[in-house]
């Protein structure tokens, strides 16, 4: 190596991704907004990635995504949005009041727990393998229609600029991905819920959710050049 050559450091932040994962999105977005570089491996999950003994090592129940901060490893990405949080307090996720923090977690839970697991890919294989694909877009469209109704009702009184006011707060970074999992991979007719429709307008123009965009990833497939 020549004298003086400056060696470049690896990351310390690895963040293992899929690029369509909606969970991985919302660690990407974190991620940016903290200002934290970190290094990105992909999981194909199309070709089973996410099933092999190595990576069941870093998440025994084999989801994307995975934190590996040096020596700890943080799976789920709740968990890692809440690691995050507290190790690099930089843009706080969270805001101060209570009750603000509060209508975070419930909007938060209605995507993690009520909407993405019933659209997830291991879900929509089964249904498609059982009853048929127009069935499967279907079941997926009505769980996260019921979903989004309840987020408007649960943030219209709460909504500012963005979900629970004029800051980028947790349940924003659940809102964007699930939005657009909606519009792009299941055509949800977003008329029916101008509130998302106006956040998902706002979410487009910040950076942070931008560069976490899923066509943006290294894995994601080459668009074909008009």
């Amino acid at each position: 190596m020549a004298s003086g050559a400056v060696v470049e450091q690896p990351k310390k932040l690895k963040l293992y991704s899929y690029w369509r994962s909606s969970c991985s999105f919302r660690v990407r977005i974190a991620l940016n907004l903290k200002g934290l570089e970190y290094e990105y491996n992909a999981v194909n999950l199309v070709k089973g990635e996410h099933l092999t003994a190595e990576f069941s090592k870093l998440n025994p129940i084999n989801f994307v995504p995975v934190l590996v901060d040096e020596d700890v490893v943080v799976a789920d990405s709740f968990a890692i949005l809440m690691y995050l949080e507290e190790k690099y307090p930089e843009h706080p996720l969270l805001p101060c009041d209570l009750q603000k923090r509060t209508i975070n977690y419930q909007a938060a839970n209605i995507v993690s727990s009520s909407i993405q697991p019933l659209q997830n890919l291991d879900v929509l294989n089964y249904i498609e393998e059982k009853v048929g694909r127009d069935e499967k877009f279907a079941w997926a469209k009505r769980h996260i229609g019921k979903g989004f109704a309840a987020l408007e009702k649960l943030l219209k009184d709460y909504a500012g600029i963005y979900a629970t006011g004029d800051e980028v707060f947790l349940a924003d970074l659940f809102l964007a991905p699930q939005i657009h999992a909606a519009i792009k991979r299941f055509n949800l007719d977003m008329a029916q819920f101008p509130l998302l429709s106006r956040l998902n307008m706002v979410y487009s123009e910040l950076p942070a959710f931008q560069d976490a965009m899923p066509e943006k990833q290294p894995d994601a497939p080459v668009q074909p050049k008009v």
